[in-house]
């Protein structure tokens, strides 16, 4: 939703959307309840034996 509304006064909102998502290895623009999901695992539990570790929500993008 922020990257829409960021993007709406552009004019080139569909084909901006479009460029970045052909560098996406997942090809689509990732969904907020995404990056959440993430970040409630690594404040949860569930993540408690990870030690000084990344986590990429990006769609692949930073292991191309």
């Amino acid at each position: 939703p922020g990257l829409d509304l960021a993007l709406s006064s552009t004019g080139q909102q569909e084909a901006i959307i479009d460029s970045m998502t052909a560098q996406l290895p997942l090809g689509r623009i990732g969904r907020a309840e995404e990056v959440a999901a993430t970040a409630l695992f690594l404040a949860s539990d569930e993540s408690s034996f990870m030690t000084g570790s990344e986590v990429f929500v990006d769609g692949g993008f930073a292991q191309v």
